[in-house]
């Protein structure tokens, strides 16, 4: 059941409207507003949406780069177990 919850992001309240608990909803604006937080620590002057689009540049490289890992990883464990399948099959 969906229902409303307010965050705070960059010092603008937001209503989110979501089936996730709130608890959760919280965390996710905490994290993005702790990204939008660093890089106006590191851009002085520079408006509003640009640091929050770069702050969603630098959360977008974060996800793709743990997704790559994954997959990576993924891929090397169905690696692994293929060759573990064919070293019993040798010994049956």
């Amino acid at each position: 059941m969906k229902r409303t919850i307010e965050v705070n992001i960059m010092g603008q309240k937001f209503l989110v409207r979501s089936d996730s608990d709130e608890g959760y909803v919280n965390r996710v604006a905490q994290y993005v507003n702790e990204k939008v937080e660093e890089i106006a620590r590191k851009t002085q002057s520079v408006p509003s949406l640009n640091v929050a689009i770069l702050a969603a540049m630098n959360i977008a490289d974060e996800f793709m780069r743990l997704r790559e890992k994954k997959t990576q990883t993924f891929q090397a464990v169905e690696k692994r177990i293929r060759q573990l399948i064919e070293l019993i099959d040798l010994h049956l």
